[in-house]
């Protein structure tokens, strides 16, 4: 729950621009779905804060693997993963930051990675499963978290940038939930 509580911290500023129905849909986890309020379309402004609170998103998940990847509790197939999916995260981060700047905005910058730690609990991580179910928390809110973006931006080449990283978010929560045996999920939809 702490993740979930961090990633909406990050999303309230993009919250600022938008209606009370889509601040509703983009903060409680069961109305993901819902339409997003387009009140303010046309504002290339409100497309630069929702792409900053994603990269503010990625930028937690990159210094998250770090922390897992210094951590020493990795086996290292399991590091090797990690590394590998950090490395998309840095991927959607640098495609984040080359649409904020296409819009005109400034990217937000990155924490020290000890305050990303302190706000994970980072030291609470004991073992390789504390650390894989971490990941798999973060990766299951960013992808809650992307699609929930999608109805609110305004130009429809964001719309396939926010689509394609939660549908790599979803791939990262799909694989960590079978390292740790978590079952297949009954029902659908499993995100959004």
């Amino acid at each position: 729950m702490d993740q979930i509580k961090s990633r909406r911290r990050v999303l309230t500023v993009a919250a600022t621009t938008l209606s009370a129905t889509g601040a509703l849909a983009l903060f409680d986890r069961p109305s993901f779905g819902a339409a997003i309020s387009k009140k303010n379309a046309g504002d290339a402004g409100q497309d630069v804060q929702l792409l900053n609170a994603a990269l503010s998103l990625e930028n937690e998940g990159i210094a998250a693997y770090q922390i897992g990847a210094e951590s020493k509790l990795l086996k290292p197939d399991v590091l090797k993963v990690a590394i590998t999916f950090q490395g998309h995260h840095k991927q959607h981060r640098d495609d984040l930051i080359a649409a904020i700047k296409r819009l005109g905005g400034t990217p937000v910058g990155t924490k020290p990675v000890p305050e990303y730690a302190k706000e994970l609990n980072a030291a609470s991580l004991k073992d390789q499963t504390g650390v894989l179910r971490l990941a798999l928390k973060l990766e299951r809110g960013a992808t809650n978290a992307y699609l929930g973006l999608i109805p609110s931006l305004d130009q429809s080449d964001l719309y396939v940038l926010a689509a394609r990283t939660a549908a790599d978010e979803s791939f990262h929560a799909a694989v960590l939930g079978q390292v740790l045996g978590d079952g297949i999920p009954e029902k659908a939809p499993m995100f959004g």
